[in-house]
């Protein structure tokens, strides 16, 4: 192809952006999964130019992982489950409020991005340890104490707080494309407000609800920070075991392993839900 060809304008406008993607996303990639084909002795080291598929059978065939792995995604899907749960109604009841009130709540919703996740997860652990507001709570009504912190109770609460913001977003958003005649028309043909939110709002926001799961899903799968912190040694999740690997067992090919079945499974998990939920969405559409 001519350089000067109108057709090569646009890779070359689009090439320093394509070299950006490459350097920070698939070189480091290449890089792992040749890493993760890597031997590993104990007593030297990596062995670099030595290959095996040794880290990814012992990840596929052992119990431990899948234990790991297991405990990962149903945590994930649960966080998911809840924030779709809070955050669709919430971004419906934003799109409803007026001003000022909208713009209060939605600075409501985004203020937590604004704070560290690691300042976050400080504070539920004070709120959620033995001697915490939770617990103090509960005593008084005859409950507690209850055992939150370093389990996966305080794992999905903090999980939660973190990532309902990526949901009420694009929920938020594809309310806004909502035309409010067509609610009105249904109504005005004798339907409940029930079935017009079920047969009518809902089937058009089903893109932000399948946005905002899959950023939420992705995002908890992979989450560190609240694990490790409010989790503690023996609470493991895939995040956690890769920072293991790498930096206590100095087995960064093991390690590397385990981050890339995390990815691999991710896509399969987030391509399948995406499927799914878009040939729902299609159908309700007709």
């Amino acid at each position: 192809m001519n350089l000067l060809h109108p057709r090569a304008v646009p890779w070359w406008l689009s090439g320093p952006a394509l070299v950006l993607f490459a350097a920070l996303l698939l070189v480091p990639l290449a890089l792992t999964a040749v890493l993760s084909l890597n031997m590993f002795d104990p007593a030297t080291g990596v062995k670099a130019g030595t290959f095996t598929l040794e880290h990814y059978a012992q990840v596929f065939t052992d119990g431990y992982y899948h234990a790991i792995f297991w405990r990962t995604f149903w945590m994930a899907a649960l966080v998911t489950l809840i924030c779709v749960l809070i955050g669709a109604p919430e971004a419906w009841i934003l799109s409803r409020m007026g001003k000022p009130w909208r713009t209060i709540l939605l600075l409501v919703v985004l203020a937590p991005l604004l704070v560290s996740v690691v300042v976050r997860a400080f504070g539920w652990s004070l709120l959620l340890g033995p001697e915490g507001l939770v617990n103090g709570a509960l005593r008084r009504i005859g409950i507690g104490p209850v055992k939150m912190l370093y389990t996966e109770i305080a794992v999905v609460v903090a999980l939660v707080h973190v990532m309902l913001p990526f949901m009420v977003i694009p929920v938020w958003t594809s309310l806004q494309k909502l035309d409010p005649g067509v609610e009105n028309a249904a109504l005005s043909l004798q339907a409940t407000p029930l079935t017009t939110l079920r047969r009518i709002v809902l089937p058009q926001v089903l893109p932000g609800i399948l946005s905002g799961s899959l950023i939420v899903f992705g995002l908890a799968a992979s989450s560190f920070a609240i694990p490790g912190l409010l989790g503690g040694r023996r609470l493991k999740m895939v995040a956690t075991v890769v920072y293991d690997e790498y930096l206590h067992a100095l087995n960064w090919p093991l390690g590397a392993a385990i981050a890339l079945t995390l990815l691999l499974a991710n896509l399969v998990v987030m391509l399948s839900y995406h499927r799914l939920l878009e040939g729902h969405y299609k159908k309700a559409l007709g």
